[in-house]
């Protein structure tokens, strides 16, 4: 479902000389339907980033990164958009969206993209919201005026809602209480037994070993003259 060949990224600084930082090299790994793989490594050593390249939001200097048979490296932009809509979901730690938008309309929406109906749409929002312990009486409301725990809640119904085949994770269960986490680990373990092949980063290390087949050490791509 995912699998990255020879990935190589650099930034450059333009208010800085125009100075090259090269951030990975020589980046390769698979990841299989219904298996999950944490990226590991210390701060800095660009597991962002190459979740950033997963979803392409960051253009790779080199190599091959295939979603589903896609190369995302070489697609055009209506490509890019529709595997997101379709196939590879993905969970951040901030949510963004329109402002004055409802919360329910804002999960519901991933699912009326991919032509669910409005009824279906809004019993898989609900489900979700309820599960995660948004009140209702906030749900007509837009998250936009939430506290950061309940946003960060809200952009995980979101990112859940739809059964994508293929889920990027960044730190889903950062700040969040007892009770909550164990709502979020159950949906990965509820997504990986549905198929889906997924690609986390998780500081919390007794959810990693919980939910994680493997892990991959980013520091391995770090570029040798970096090193």
């Amino acid at each position: 479902m995912i699998k990255v060949e020879n990935l190589a990224k650099s930034f450059t600084l333009h208010n800085q000389g125009a100075t090259v930082i090269p951030v990975l090299e020589d980046g390769a790994f698979e990841v299989q339907p219904s298996e999950c793989v944490a990226l590991t490594g210390e701060s800095g050593a660009g597991k962002s980033t190459v979740m950033r390249i997963l979803y392409g939001n960051y253009l790779a200097q080199n190599g091959k990164v295939e979603i589903d048979g896609l190369d995302i490296t070489r697609a055009e932009p209506r490509e890019i958009l529709a595997l997101r809509r379709e196939t590879l979901g993905y969970v951040s730690q901030f949510l963004r969206v329109v402002p004055r938008v409802p919360t329910l309309d804002v999960v519901s929406e991933p699912l009326l993209s991919v032509g669910k109906s409005e009824e279906e749409a809004r019993e898989r929002a609900c489900d979700l919201l309820s599960r995660l312990r948004i009140p209702e009486r906030l749900w007509e409301l837009s998250p936009t005026t939430f506290s950061g725990g309940e946003q960060q809640r809200v952009n995980i119904a979101r990112g859940f809602a739809h059964t994508y085949p293929a889920l990027l994770l960044d730190e889903p269960t950062a700040s969040l209480d007892a009770q909550n986490r164990e709502t979020v680990l159950t949906l990965i373990e509820e997504a990986k037994a549905s198929g889906a092949a997924i690609v986390g980063i998780f500081h919390d290390l007794a959810a990693r070993e919980r939910i994680a087949d493997r892990e991959i050490n980013v520091t391995a791509f770090t570029p040798k003259a970096a090193a």
